[in-house]
């Protein structure tokens, strides 16, 4: 398992690009997770791993109390910095490790995390953590990936790199990474209920993402976690190049060369109640 360090550099390292492609992008699915959820003015909430705040981003703005938390000082400044350009005073950010929240007992409403938890080396620690500072009565959220057949974006990304490196061997199926830890939704159901949460309700839905150009997919799926980038180190410029042209292509039949390339994505929904 990484250090602590070693996982706030990793972040650190593609903040920036995550910054300005992913968490704008992930805005869409957080504002339909928060409306499952009922959200109302005041209600105390916590992100967890909260990135530069996909999730607490558009909580505060619904008039949530959010503490946004996450490992990674570079992304908590991003987070802090869309918080002061937007106003969103009842938005307080702090680092701090998920798998250790160092925070009180029965202290917010709503515990939540969008594509973070998911990716915990202990998973089930960062579920018991954000069940133990929720109220009694307070639920606890989680927005994690589908299975890795059904993420539209990373078929692509992966097929155009396998066209130019027939080799390349994509991502690993046993065990799958991290990210995929919890695809299946009766074992992201078996999960919560392991965390002493009840009235478990899983449901998935389409997270449409909408892409105008091979370079921009590719630097999304390169900023969004330290795997991405890890997937094509060891790529040569020239390479990254030819993919990225595969990647046009493949954008441009998907829209019919008119405007940018929707693609679909399968997005599990998990809430439970303490």
């Amino acid at each position: 398992m990484l250090e602590q360090t070693e996982i706030q550099d990793e972040w650190t390292e593609i903040a920036s690009g995550y910054d300005e492609y992913v968490t704008p992008s992930n805005m869409a699915i957080a504002e339909e997770a928060l409306e499952r959820l009922g959200l109302q003015p005041g209600t105390r909430v916590l992100d967890v791993a909260a990135g530069s705040g996909a999730l607490s981003i558009p909580a505060a703005r619904a008039g949530a109390q959010v503490l946004a938390t996450d490992i990674s000082p570079a992304m908590v400044e991003r987070l802090e910095a869309r918080a002061r350009d937007e106003g969103l005073s009842t938005l307080e950010v702090r680092v701090m490790d998920g798998h250790a929240l160092e925070l009180e007992d029965d202290t917010f409403d709503i515990a939540g995390s969008q594509f973070g938890v998911m990716l915990f080396p202990d998973l089930p620690q960062g579920l018991d953590e954000m069940t133990r500072v929720t109220r009694p009565g307070g639920r606890v959220l989680l927005v994690t990936m589908g299975p890795p057949a059904e993420i539209e974006f990373l078929g692509f990304f992966i097929g155009a790199v396998k066209a130019i490196v027939p080799d390349f061997a994509g991502l690993p199926s046993d065990p799958p990474p991290l990210p995929f830890q919890v695809e299946d939704s009766e074992k992201l159901h078996e999960k919560l209920a392991d965390a002493g949460l009840t009235e478990i309700r899983v449901e998935t839905t389409n997270h449409r993402l909408a892409f105008h150009s091979g370079t921009q997919l590719w630097d999304w799926v390169t900023a969004s976690n330290p795997i991405g980038a890890d997937l094509v180190a060891d790529l040569t410029a020239e390479q990254r190049k030819a993919a990225q042209t595969v990647l046009d292509d493949k954008l441009s039949e998907r829209s019919d060369g008119s405007g940018p390339a929707m693609l679909n994505n399968t997005v599990n929904i998990a809430i439970g109640t303490k």
